[in-house]
């Protein structure tokens, strides 16, 4: 997901981010100077362009016994953050497969602050105990206060973004990989061994092909669409971005019309990644990230195939929308700055839907 940065400069009336590359004004750009800790803000282009940074920690964890990171019960962790889609994706599948007693989780608080006294960097921290943030705990293995503490366990020498997801092993004390895509992979077939629903195969040799297909068009349209959208400051690039999120909601509302899931009547890889977005929608991305030319209860498949896959056992565990709300109306300042957070709408997901009209 992304960091964020403590605003205390004012330029003109305009506030500034110290970790921010460039500041922009409708007559051109303004130079800052970039700190070592990185931030999602960091991550635009010179047209004012959100450009996403790709994670860095990349190891597999393997069902060979003989590998460096082999798939054993109780050696690896799993940190999240309900609010951040990414996260929350490899936590559906932790539930799906029923990993829940091979691999742990636990999650940071839902706002970012101050990560270190010695710079201005803010992310995802930990809770000091359990009471403090529902939902949210301690850091139960290494005592860390930030997740970004995490990645500097793990390498002294990193400079990348504090993101999670982060999957940890415990017996080396370091990050596995921070990937979500390759961890969902990871969880859906290297602990078949030790899931409770071994048989569930959510990318299934037969439809490889489509779903690679599907998640691409998705990824850039809608995962990361509603980011570029948010994140852009320039309007140019949200035309674009808003322009080519509602295409690909149009291609998946025509696609739902016809069939229960995304790559036909089976569930899949894609409908976990697709859902993760599609749940933030009404309750964020309308209004935060101004992707509001039409709402997700305005598409009748869509609407109905989420609360499908919202009711599909554990996956409402890992939508916390108290946390989804707190975290992206009160994480960017540059977007909300009085982080005040929408009444409502509030949607009841667990409402009936009309998807049990195909077969799967």
């Amino acid at each position: 997901m992304f960091s964020q940065v403590k605003w205390n400069h004012v330029l003109y009336g305009v506030r500034v981010a110290p970790a921010l590359k460039h500041l922009y004004f409708p007559f051109g750009s303004f130079k800052i100077t970039v700190g070592m800790a990185k931030s999602a803000l960091d991550d635009i282009s010179g047209s004012g362009a959100f450009l996403r940074t790709a994670s860095t920690f990349r190891n597999f964890i393997s069902r060979d016994q003989n590998s460096q990171f082999p798939a054993e019960s109780g050696r690896y962790h799993l940190y999240v953050s309900y609010a951040c889609p990414w996260a929350s994706r490899c936590l559906a599948y932790l539930k799906l497969k029923g990993l829940e007693r091979a691999i742990s989780f636990s999650a940071v608080k839902p706002i970012f602050e101050r990560t270190k006294e010695s710079d201005e960097h803010m992310g995802w921290v930990f809770p000091e105990s359990k009471t403090e943030v529902p939902g949210a705990e301690p850091d139960p293995l290494n005592g860390a206060k930030s997740i970004r503490e995490l990645y500097e366990i793990a390498s002294t020498n990193y400079t990348g973004r504090y993101t999670v997801p982060v999957l940890w092993d415990k017996k080396l004390r370091t990050i596995v990989n921070n990937e979500s895509s390759e961890i969902i992979r990871m969880f859906n077939t290297e602990f078949n061994d030790l899931a409770e629903n071994a048989s569930l195969d959510l990318y299934p040799p037969h439809l490889q092909t489509q779903i690679d297909a599907t998640n691409e068009w998705i990824y850039d349209g809608i995962n990361n669409g509603v980011y570029k959208c948010g994140f852009a400051r320039m309007q140019g690039p949200y035309n674009e971005a808003v322009k080519n999120l509602y295409e690909a909601l149009d291609k998946c509302e025509n696609i739902l019309s016809k069939q229960r899931y995304i790559c036909g009547n089976t569930l899949t890889e894609a409908d976990i990644r697709l859902f993760v977005t599609l749940i933030r929608f009404d309750e964020v991305y309308a209004v935060h990230f101004k992707c509001n030319k039409k709402q997700l209860h305005e598409y009748p498949n869509i609407f109905n195939y989420t609360k499908d896959i919202f009711q599909i056992p554990g996956i409402s565990s890992t939508v916390n929308m108290e946390h989804i709300k707190l975290h992206y109306y009160g994480s960017h300042p540059s977007i909300n700055p009085f982080g005040i957070v929408p009444a409502g709408p509030d949607i009841d997901y667990s409402a009936a839907h009309d998807r049990d009209r195909f077969s799967s």
